[in-house]
């Protein structure tokens, strides 16, 4: 065997080798550096964001029915308005004017989660385009938490009992009340858990009511 031909072969068995390795590697995790590892787990958890939330956008009833309405509504969403990125622990997704909504891809423990998340964030969408909001006004705020809250299901009984929220008198009151003032505090525009609180306490009845675009809490 001429030398020229053994160096191929041996170039050919290192990158087999190396690819074999790289694989294993990203797979166990093993001879990884921490950013490597970091790196691999947001690309798993990315793929599996935008592969549910395509899955969504086209089968799920809920999804559909949401997108249908915005769409009659004049603003219209697509996939590319919906995108998938990682987050702190403390939100799974948000609405923005600007870039549409957010799907915190690392914070979802299954497909379920993120439809509620998703329907949660469209029906803010919704609120927008029907009703001009301004997210500054504590009262409008409030009001689409409570609607957003109350219509997209992330207020069902077992997704409290994964909180360690749970009762058997008003629960799913209670849950929409409780996350319409958590995501209030957050305003720029409210200056304390009071103005929270009073804010959501003064649209309470009319917008707990509101069911819009459902003909009743899905």
């Amino acid at each position: 065997m001429s030398s020229d031909l053994k160096n191929q072969q041996e170039d050919q068995t290192s990158k087999e080798f190396e690819k074999w390795r790289i694989s294993l590697s990203n797979l166990t995790g093993l001879g990884l550096t921490n950013e490597e590892k970091e790196r691999i787990i947001m690309e798993k958890d990315w793929n599996k964001c935008e592969k549910w939330k395509k899955n969504l956008i086209t089968n799920s009833p809920m999804i559909t029915f949401l997108l249908d309405h915005l769409k009659k509504s004049g603003c219209e969403f697509n996939s590319t308005s919906i995108q998938c990125h990682p987050c702190p622990e403390t939100k799974s997704g948000g609405f923005s004017i600007e870039h549409g909504i957010l799907l915190c891809q690392n914070r979802f423990f299954n497909k379920k989660h993120l439809e509620d998340t998703l329907s949660h964030e469209l029906i803010h969408a919704f609120d927008h385009c029907k009703f001009n909001l301004n997210w500054f006004n504590l009262r409008h705020h409030a009001c689409s938490e409570i609607r957003a809250a109350n219509l997209s299901g992330d207020c069902r009984w077992t997704r409290e009992v994964k909180r360690g929220f749970y009762s058997f008198n008003k629960q799913h009151q209670a849950c929409v009340k409780r996350r319409a003032i958590l995501s209030v505090i957050a305003n720029p525009s409210c200056e304390s858990r009071e103005m929270a609180e009073k804010a959501v306490n003064e649209v309470w009845e009319s917008c707990f009511k509101d069911t819009r675009p459902f003909d009743e809490i899905y």
